[in-house]
This record gives C-alpha cells, structure tokens and sequence, in this order.
C-alpha cells in the first residue's frame, strides 16, 4: 500500500470511528488529518484535501476547538489561520474522556438523580423505578469518578497497567 492510498484509508476509517467518541464524520477526518500531518494546516488546505465545503470545515474546526482537541497556530509571514492536533494519542484520550464525561455522563447521572429523587407513593411500580435508577446512578456516578480519576492522572502507575492490558 502506497502512502497516499494508506492516508485516505486512515482518515476515513477514524472518520468512522467518530461516532465512537462522539464526533461527527467530517470532524473525526479532519482531526485525523491533523493528526498525521507534519505541519499545522490552513482551512484551505483542509478543505481540499477532505473535499468538504468552508463552511463545514470552518463548523468542525471551532467544534473540535471547543473539544479542545484542536488549537490555532500562528504561522510567520501568513495571514491565514492554521491548525493543529494534539498529537500525544495518551493525551488524546485524556482530552475526550473528559470531554465526554461533561457532555455526556454528568446530564445523564443529573437526570437520574432527579428520577430516583421522585415521591415514593408507595406503589411498587414506584419503589422500583426508584430503586433501579438509584441503582444505575451509583454505577454511573462510579464509572464517572473512575474515569476521571485516570483522566486527571497524567501516566500514572494505573494508567500505565490499563493502557499495558489494552495492548
């Protein structure tokens, strides 16, 4: 497999993969564009590279700014804006598990705080409606301080054995 052909297979595959981490297709290539590529990138250069319209491009670059996952670069002499990824893969996945974990994870356990929290009318539909999301809510909120335990921890001995397991 020639570079080239290697590339576009890498970008779309972790395009793909977005939806995993919970970005869209266009963002996740984008980033996987940065990701391999050795200079920070112009909007331009972005767009014709993915074939993607301005104002996709430009909508997905500020998400994945507000992610946190990539950073403006001033390049000298050039008036355009250009773009970078953060390229440590350990680092990565610390940014978007807490990233998730904000998005995602805390409005879940929030509504399931606010569920278990209802009047007992002493029905048993009730008591179990109840007891389930109290139930689920604890995990949740366990999993949660779990992973952002690991998520605050830059290399430390549990991250180093996880990422050990995981190969």
């Amino acid at each position: 497999m020639e570079y080239q052909e290697a590339k576009e297979k890498f970008i779309s595959t972790w395009g793909s993969l977005g939806s995993l981490w919970g970005i869209n297709k266009a963002m996740a290539q984008i980033q996987a564009l940065l990701f391999i590529s050795t200079k920070p990138l112009s909007m331009e250069e972005v767009m014709e590279e993915l074939k993607i319209s301005r104002g996709n491009t430009s909508m997905n670059l500020r998400q994945l700014m507000d992610w946190g996952i990539v950073t403006k670069v001033l390049v000298s002499g050039e008036r355009k804006e250009f773009f970078t990824t953060e390229k440590d893969v350990q680092e990565l996945a610390r940014i978007i598990a807490k990233e998730r974990s904000r998005r995602e994870i805390r409005p879940v356990i929030k509504v399931l705080e606010d569920v278990s929290s209802i009047k007992d009318d002493g029905t048993e539909k009730t008591k179990e409606l109840i007891k389930q999301t109290k139930a689920l809510n604890l995990l949740t909120q366990d999993l949660d301080n779990l992973m952002n335990k690991m998520v605050n921890q830059k290399q430390n001995w549990l991250t180093k054995s996880v990422m050990k397991l995981m190969k």
